[in-house]
């Protein structure tokens, strides 16, 4: 069955530095891995870094130049090095694993099945 380990999460000051690492385990497809996050108040979750299959990488605007995500297809890891962080986010981080996905849609959350529980970065000014 799938598993997810997510870890990494954190209070950190504006700046700071933070790595998210999620651990996948029981698939025997996939296509794209991401991270997606929930600010409080928000319904929706915002796609915020995908790895591809073939490795290409998709950010979302808002943290280029800031987060690189990184992918072990051996391992079936995600990280999520987030440099500059800012209050804006302040979120519920989650891995999430699509069996196979839209290239032009890889940071709508309809597009993965598969999800995490989530580790919370509280980013402080």
């Amino acid at each position: 069955y799938v598993q997810f380990v997510e870890s990494g999460g954190g209070s950190v000051q504006a700046g700071g530095s933070l790595t998210l690492s999620c651990s996948a385990s029981g698939f025997t497809k996939y296509d794209c891995m991401a991270w997606f996050r929930q600010a409080p108040g928000k319904e929706e979750r915002e796609g915020v870094a995908v790895v591809h299959g073939g490795g290409s990488k998709t950010y979302a605007d808002s943290v280029k130049g800031r987060f690189t995500i990184s992918r072990d297809n051996a391992k079936m890891t995600l990280d999520l090095q987030m440099n500059t962080l800012k209050p804006e986010d302040t979120a519920m981080y989650y891995c999430a694993v699509a069996d196979w996905c839209v290239r032009t849609e890889v940071l709508k959350s309809e597009q993965y099945f598969y999800w995490g529980q989530g580790t919370q970065v509280t980013v402080s000014s």
